[in-house]
């Protein structure tokens, strides 16, 4: 059967002629048709191409681009708004609910999780602190813990030892539990621009298929690993440059007979085990470069790609490696550092040697390895020096750049986030500023959510 309707037989279907259809362009009626094929898809014309009299388009004149001042829709108010849905965001987003906030949280891709899901960086680093001990606990370990129920979710969950993910299994727990905490969810949206009085953060501008908005807040939590919302709202920031990578995943390496190929011919860098039985993830650290340069970014991006690609193929040369395939490459960039907040206080890798305690501690990290002991984050890494109402979650908040590899790990970013929601909900609550949110609250709930402060 032939699924497409021609022209005419539309019009004959709807009873209309040529000149009412064009009319109804011209009027800007809406044409509705309602469609059904043997594959069970259902088109709608929802509306016609009619001129919209509140159009703001940019204009080029005398070599210049001028976007016009412009009203923007508001879509929605709220307590906390959280920007990013990475590991940051989702535990900032969770805990601020938890804590009795209302709680919206945007994220730019079309699911959760970040790097960890959508770069495909599947190994838990950083939730062990030297002896072994763990000390990533509340929403994160609230995480392992479901994850252990799941099918095929996580590998290598036990003391001392560093579980592996899967990343679809992620996705799903990640929005089974920001349903269950009922947070207001925005997907596809980016998040382009702080809406400011005076020092003052009041929310985030967005863009999206729906056009540019606004969201309004009490509290804004910078999850986007970059500062976007921070450093647009003019809060200091140290700009670094870090190695920016892709991740891939390879298959049926439980189908390769080693025995055939000489020791010389073998493939090296295989990667590391994951849930799935014959699939390894394999990590590329790239080159270091500028992550918020848009040249960069497109060429790390092609060029990581192709070589992944053509590595792949040339393992599929080697006998005895003929049936590994490349499963997928990442579908986000491996983007490790860019902005980094200068806040009222800063964690420093003499935190860890000098074992250094905070009367404001909102949190604990670990390490990459149990060569570290563990190390405490005061409260002033996430609050700006300057500007009110935003706190920062996550990778970029104030930390030196020896600690940035330590930081930026998906453990700690669990509990920076958590704390950073915790915060959030306290100030909106209390009607104050962040920096002035009352600290010994914030502790209190933190430590009824199960996190670990030392």
């Amino acid at each position: 059967m032939n699924n497409h309707i021609s022209r005419r037989d539309y019009l004959r279907m709807m009873g209309l002629s040529g000149l009412s259809v064009g009319a109804a362009a011209v009027f800007g009626e809406s044409v509705p048709l309602q469609y059904v094929g043997e594959s069970g898809f259902q088109s709608s014309v929802l509306a016609t191409n009619k001129i919209q009299p509140d159009r703001f388009p940019a204009v080029l004149a005398n070599g210049q681009v001028i976007q016009p001042q412009r009203p923007l829709p508001i879509l929605t108010e709220t307590d906390v708004l959280v920007v990013g849905g990475g590991p940051a965001g989702v535990a900032a987003a969770i805990a601020a609910r938890r804590a009795g906030a209302n709680v919206t949280i945007v994220e730019r891709y079309g699911h959760f999780g970040g790097l960890w899901t959508g770069g495909l960086v599947l190994l838990i680093l950083g939730h062990i602190a030297k002896g072994p001990k763990q000390v990533c606990q509340g929403i994160g370990e609230e995480m392992m813990r479901r994850l252990e129920k799941m099918d095929r979710a996580i590998i290598n969950r036990k003391p001392g030892q560093n579980p592996t993910v899967d990343a679809e299994a992620v996705k799903y727990l990640m929005v089974e539990m920001i349903e269950e905490a009922g947070v207001n969810v925005f997907l596809h949206c980016w998040g382009v621009d702080a809406i400011m009085q005076g020092d003052a953060v009041r929310g985030a501008v967005f863009e999206s298929k729906s056009g540019r908005q606004a969201i309004l807040a009490k509290v804004v939590v910078d999850a986007t690993g970059d500062g976007d919302i921070f450093a647009a709202a003019g809060a200091a920031f140290e700009h670094r440059s870090h190695n920016i990578g892709l991740v891939s995943r390879v298959g049926n390496l439980d189908r390769v007979d080693p025995t055939k190929a000489p020791d010389a011919d073998k493939p090296t860098r295989m990667g590391s085990a994951t849930p799935i039985a014959g699939v390894n993830w394999v990590n590329l650290t790239g080159p270091e470069v500028d992550g918020l340069d848009l040249a960069t970014l497109t060429r790390m991006e092609m060029n990581h790609r192709k070589f992944i690609w053509n590595k792949m193929q040339k393992t599929r040369s080697v006998p005895g490696y003929e049936n590994v395939y490349l499963v997928e490459t990442a579908p986000q960039l491996g983007v490790r550092i860019t902005r980094i907040l200068n806040g009222l206080n800063t964690v420093t890798l003499d935190s860890i040697t000098q074992a250094t305690r905070f009367a404001d501690v909102v949190g604990v990290g670990g390490a990459s390895s149990a060569k570290h002991g563990e190390w405490q984050i005061p409260y002033g890494a996430l609050v700006p020096q300057k500007i009110d109402n935003v706190l920062a979650a996550g990778r970029c908040i104030s930390c030196d750049i020896r600690m940035a590899d330590l930081v930026r790990l998906i453990p700690n970013c669990f509990v920076i986030g958590q704390a950073a929601g915790v915060a959030g909900a306290v100030a909106a609550r209390d009607r104050c500023a962040p920096r002035n949110a009352d600290v010994a609250e914030i502790q209190k709930i933190l430590r009824q959510q199960e996190v670990y402060l030392g």
